[in-house]
């Protein structure tokens, strides 16, 4: 089951199962994402200790983990704060006329532009891991972990639809974190409809918009993220089934 349940934690989910272009698949229990796990307490702790996460990548900026709390520090745990957008936002206040997909798309261009440091540290953690189970994760686990996520599943070689797929799923936790928001008094009242939606086109067009600029996903990472060959082989051989 691609989504794990737990009660504070809506969008933890493990990329496992893709099949990939040269007849491989990403293997279970190897790379999972997520919504913030500064929530994890009580039975979701106990819960999540027993998927034996080693590394836990936070594409969170250092204000947010300073409010919202990080992962509980335990024996083994690696724990890095790449913050892989640097120009915030906040998307329950934003004015209900825009529409969702370019505004979406538009920022994974700033994300892809800005944050060439941190997305490549994060893909050499991911890649140096070796077996062991890894979390990466922001606020949601939709927009900043999404794109991560799309381009390690595109460097292993699963075809563009199944990224787009997996991207959507975070569309299936939205009403919980429409309902989170709203349970706080302390937060504004929404105005976008799609807050906490994570529509396909969105994903869609970045691929698209993506390959226009930098040739391919292998393109970008070689040229601007430092991603050489011997990096990718480490991401296959440590998310591939043999």
């Amino acid at each position: 089951m691609r989504h794990i349940a737990f009660d504070r934690l809506h969008n933890f989910r493990d990329v496992g199962g893709y099949s990939t272009s040269d007849g491989g698949v990403t293997r279970w229990g190897r790379l999972y994402r997520s919504d913030g796990l500064g929530k994890l307490a009580g039975a979701d702790w106990v819960k999540f200790q027993t998927l034996g996460v080693r590394t836990v990548v936070d594409l969170r900026y250092p204000e947010e983990v300073a409010r919202r709390g990080r992962v509980p520090e335990y024996d083994g745990l690696a724990y890095y704060n790449l913050s892989i957008e640097h120009r915030p936002y906040k998307q329950a206040t934003i004015a209900p006329e825009i529409e969702p997909v370019r505004f979406l798309a538009d920022r994974n261009a700033e994300v892809l532009a800005d944050g060439v440091v941190e997305i490549g540290q994060a893909l050499a953690v991911i890649a140096a891991a070796r077996s062991t189970p890894v979390v990466i994760h922001c606020a949601a686990g939709k927009d900043r972990t999404g794109l991560l996520a799309a381009l390690i599943l595109a460097l292993v070689g699963v075809d563009d639809e199944d990224i787009i797929a997996d991207y959507a799923l975070t569309e299936a936790a939205a009403p919980k974190f429409i309902a989170d928001w709203q349970a706080n008094p302390a937060n504004p009242a929404i105005t976008w409809p799609a807050y906490g939606r994570a529509p396909a086109d969105a994903m869609r067009l970045t691929l698209k918009e993506l390959a226009a600029r930098y040739g391919s996903v292998h393109d970008y990472a070689r040229d601007h993220l430092g991603a050489d060959d011997a990096l990718v082989a480490g991401l296959r051989a440590r998310l591939l089934a043999p």
